[in-house]
């Protein structure tokens, strides 16, 4: 406060003075050469008004560098959204090309089949260690009745245990309880698969006679009513002829990638003796 009452005065002439100076000087004609008077004042405040020429332009470039960076960050919100929109129909896109050769291959399966057939999707699963089943989107309503044969592009799945209006629940060939009519493609041997409930099945009551080898291709022999004859069922990997005995074990790796299956052809055919 004492400095204010000291030089008050001063400070206020002076800005006063360099005020109108300033006017002054904005005012001078371009054209016209500068008088005495105007190049003594210039020449006075030259010093001062560089610095303020610089601080004037410091503080534009600040604001001008500012503005920009609020452009870009902008940009920058407005291109990641649209990468994640990209993303998201590439994404859709794939999926859709690999949905749409999986179909290709499940009506290449529905040519082989002599019977009318439904496709259907799978909606659920129960691979416990108990049960080996898949649910799937199409019931009663839809002509589906218990007993019906289920297979996939690569080959058998399995059967129709439970039925309701809108689904349906499968028990797959690898399930304990299936149990599926088979030959060995190569030398007609015949049997029955058998689920063994850890992803593979076994044929059973092949005696040791048979022939049977490893990489062997089982199919279905149609016999029981209910899966048509010739559909794949799996490949032999292993062969085991004890020394006693009269039945050879036979372990058979289904072709079909139950743990992978997204889509399944219902066999409309209703099963008999």
């Amino acid at each position: 406060m004492e400095f204010l009452k000291k030089y008050g005065f001063v400070i206020l002439a002076g800005g006063g003075i360099f005020a109108a100076l300033i006017f002054y000087s904005l005012n001078i004609p371009h054209k016209r050469s500068a008088n005495f008077v105007e190049r003594g004042v210039m020449m006075l405040f030259a010093p001062v008004m560089k610095p303020a020429a610089r601080v004037s332009g410091f503080i534009e470039d600040v604001r001008d560098n500012y503005l920009n960076l609020v452009g870009v960050r902008q940009e920058n919100l407005q291109l990641r959204d649209e990468v994640k929109g990209l993303n998201t129909r590439i994404v859709a896109a794939a999926e859709t090309a690999l949905a749409n050769q999986r179909l290709e291959k499940l009506l290449g399966m529905k040519g082989t089949i002599k019977a009318p057939t439904l496709t259907v999707s799978v909606v659920g699963e129960d691979l416990s260690s108990w049960f080996k089943t898949l649910v799937i989107d199409q019931g009663s309503s839809s002509g589906i009745v218990e007993g019906m044969a289920v297979v996939a592009a690569d080959g058998v799945v399995g059967q129709i245990v439970k039925v309701a209006p809108t689904t349906s629940r499968v028990l797959l060939l690898t399930d304990h309880s299936s149990g599926i009519s088979a030959t060995i493609q190569r030398s007609r041997a015949r049997g029955v698969v058998k689920g063994k409930g850890d992803g593979l099945c076994s044929l059973e009551f092949t005696t040791r006679e048979e022939d049977v080898k490893v990489g062997d291709m089982v199919i279905t022999s149609g016999i029981g009513g209910v899966f048509l004859k010739g559909i794949p069922i799996g490949e032999v990997t292993m062969v085991k002829r004890g020394e006693y005995g009269i039945f050879q074990t036979v372990t058979i790796r289904p072709l079909v990638n139950l743990s992978h299956l997204e889509e399944a052809l219902v066999v409309l055919r209703e099963p008999h003796d």
